[in-house]
């Protein structure tokens, strides 16, 4: 739909593209998991209604949502309506990093929330009604969320600020879709600050009575994305100085400088924290089914060199926290690793890489090469989990061993690449026994 609008028009070849390719994965026995929204708004649609900011967004999305059941809900059983809205909203609408590049510093984010929110529950309800008895379908949501564990767990301040973390983070978009209203602490906070600062009304929109029941409860399940964690310690952000969502949540958050850090400056690996989020999940909405739709690890470097051990080590740290928490009763029904190739990672380009198979951009015909992790990942996959530490090891061993050999591929694949001008063909065979 180029412009947003169903009614304008429909691109069929579009439509085609994705039927066959839903069609290919049925092919090689791959269940499709369907993200509708994963940031791509219809560039029309802001110029015209301002995006997220405006309440005609619930419609326009809910008229594609229900074209795209109507197309391909005969093959597709899984489906998220936004994947990360949390970025959509502070990225997009408060601190302008991500498109459309707005800064609506104290506003923008909590009014571009509030609609996606609203969205997703239409979203949810149109298939209940319309699909769910012919196509026997699920719908969710999946959010991101980083865990914030206090700085000092003695100090109340700081365990209430760690609560608040999560809460303005993951909660933000949970509470509402689980309990039908947003959290207790974000109205207290952002309500506060809206007082004094001489505001009528709260900076954060409210939901009507109606709105609360209709929201509540429009979650088959819920994906998770997470990455990393930070410390958080009780920081009071005064309210005369002007207002962000940063500075409603009064907390600092601290990182430990021994944490491993591969590159990327947000991304700390720090295995703990993912069993300790899915439990505050399992706690605070119910024990709802989770996928986890993000995990992963990133280089921020020109990377010549496939043998990415610390993505190994994150992979197996976090792999385990996470069976930790399904021990601990948590509902997790699948995962995903972020990513399988080297991909464009927005406001950073092609600079940041957090493939499993690393891809030569600068080659026009984009090959890829299996970095360490590729064998290392399948390994956890065949045996859905880790049989014993011997065995671990063993796995390690033979990754990294494969990588060196794909080391000396793209060497000399470079090397022929200055001498042809971007003419390499890949090699007809891989030295590897068996890839992903």
């Amino acid at each position: 739909m180029p412009t947003g609008i169903r009614s304008d028009h429909v691109n069929e070849k579009g439509v085609k593209y994705y039927s066959a390719l839903i069609d290919e994965l049925h092919e090689h026995n791959i269940t499709p998991i369907v993200t509708l929204y994963h940031w791509d708004l219809p560039q029309v649609l802001q110029e015209k209604y301002g995006g997220w900011q405006n309440i005609s967004m619930i419609n326009f999305f809910n008229d594609f949502a229900n074209l795209c059941f109507e197309r391909y809900g005969d093959r597709v059983k899984y489906w998220i309506t936004f994947n990360n809205p949390w970025s959509v909203a502070v990225e997009g609408y408060e601190t302008g990093e991500h498109a459309p590049g707005l800064k609506l510093r104290g506003t923008g984010s909590y009014r571009a929330a509030h609609h996606i929110i609203k969205a997703h529950a239409k979203v949810w309800h149109t298939y209940d009604t319309q699909w769910r008895n012919k196509q026997r379908g699920m719908v969710g949501i999946s959010l991101s969320g980083d865990w914030g564990e206090p700085v000092d767990l003695t100090n109340q301040k700081d365990i209430e600020a760690a609560e608040r973390y999560v809460q303005f983070y993951i909660g933000w978009f949970a509470t509402p879709i689980f309990h039908g209203d947003y959290p207790q602490v974000m109205k207290d906070f952002i309500g506060r600050k809206s007082a004094e600062q001489g505001l009528g009304t709260s900076r954060l929109p409210t939901f009507s009575s109606q709105e609360k029941s209709y929201i509540k409860g429009t979650s088959d399940f819920l994906g998770v994305g997470h990455f990393t964690t930070r410390y958080i310690t009780q920081k009071s952000f005064p309210s005369n100085r002007g207002s962000t969502y940063f500075s409603d949540r009064d907390v600092a958050e601290l990182v430990d400088p021994r944490w491993p850090d591969p590159g990327s400056e947000w991304l700390y690996a720090v295995p703990w924290g993912f069993r300790r989020l899915l439990n505050f999940v399992k706690t605070q909405y119910g024990n709802p089914m989770i996928f986890i739709t993000e995990n992963g690890v990133s280089e921020k470097m020109m990377c010549t060199e496939l043998c990415d051990d610390w993505r190994i080590q994150y992979y197996k740290g976090y792999i385990n926290e996470m069976l930790k928490a399904i021990r601990d009763g948590v509902n997790v029904k699948g995962y995903t690793a972020w990513s399988l190739l080297d991909k464009f990672e927005w406001d950073e380009g092609y600079s940041e890489r957090f493939g499993l198979y690393y891809v030569e951009f600068r080659n026009k015909n984009k090959p890829r090469y299996p970095k360490a992790s590729v064998q290392f990942y399948k390994r956890i996959i065949k045996s859905n989990g880790f049989p014993n530490q011997r065995e671990v090891e063993n796995w390690k061993r033979k990754a990294t061993e494969t990588c060196s050999t794909s080391n000396q591929l793209l060497a000399a694949a470079r090397s022929r690449s200055k001498e042809k001008k971007d003419h390499v063909e890949m090699p007809k065979v891989w030295p590897v026994h068996d890839e992903v």
